[in-house]
């Protein structure tokens, strides 16, 4: 039922009902449901959901320009080719998300699960991730250079083409993580649990920065002794 500050609550909403809401000008939803719907296309923006779900929802091409995520469920949704700029995700299950070819400009995801997540071909110039899982998401081609990368995991992620160059990380992980024509020169990679890396790949760490118990790590793999 409506509130006087224009918000659902507890509500399991369909298209129609979705669209009969917007059209009353409630953008604010708490604990409603809409998994399995088809919200494609959606005009979204600027609307608050809390701890709502989405499983396996369809907000294709759906326009979240300034929309607010704050514990919300949304494993296996299809946020493929939405406009999310400026929008915020906050302590958010977005487990194997789809956002190809969507517009992320200035987005945060912070304390996000997003393993499994699909990012290909979405702009993210100003994106930031802190404190979120990004075990096997596939950010090929991302840019974090000079970016504070706080308890982020990467592992197992598919980092193809990425930037790194001169980015800090502050805890985290890329154990495991695809790292094929990578960038890191610059990079403090010393808060990171980088274990997993091949011998190969190590010539793209080139110019970063990591420790002394790091560097015997790679030296042990060679079956060299680091004393």
């Amino acid at each position: 039922m409506a509130t006087r500050d224009t918000a659902v609550s507890s509500m399991t909403l369909d298209r129609a009902g979705m669209e009969q809401q917007l059209a009353q000008s409630v953008h604010h939803f708490i604990d409603c449901a809409f998994d399995g719907e088809d919200l494609s296309r959606l005009d979204l923006q600027g609307c608050t959901f809390e701890r709502c779900t989405f499983a396996d929802t369809s907000l294709f091409a759906s326009k979240l320009a300034r929309s607010t995520w704050r514990r919300c469920r949304a494993g296996s949704a299809d946020f493929e080719s939405v406009d999310a700029v400026d929008a915020t995700f906050e302590g958010c299950d977005l487990n194997n998300t789809k956002w190809r070819r969507a517009k992320l400009a200035s987005v945060t995801y912070r304390g996000c699960k997003l393993t499994g997540a699909s990012f290909e071909e979405a702009a993210h110039l100003g994106l930031t991730f802190e404190d979120s899982l990004l075990v096997g998401a596939d950010l090929r081609g991302f840019s974090f250079r000079k970016a504070i990368l706080k308890q982020l995991d990467f592992s197992d992620a598919y980092l193809a083409g990425c930037d790194f160059r001169d980015a800090v990380f502050e805890g985290g992980s890329l154990r495991n993580a695809t790292i094929k024509l990578a960038k890191f020169q610059g990079a403090d990679l010393r808060g990171a649990d980088i274990d997993g890396f091949k011998l190969s790949e190590a010539a793209l760490l080139k110019g970063a920065v990591i420790t002394h118990a790091q560097a015997a790590n790679f030296m042990r793999a060679l079956d060299l002794v680091v004393i």
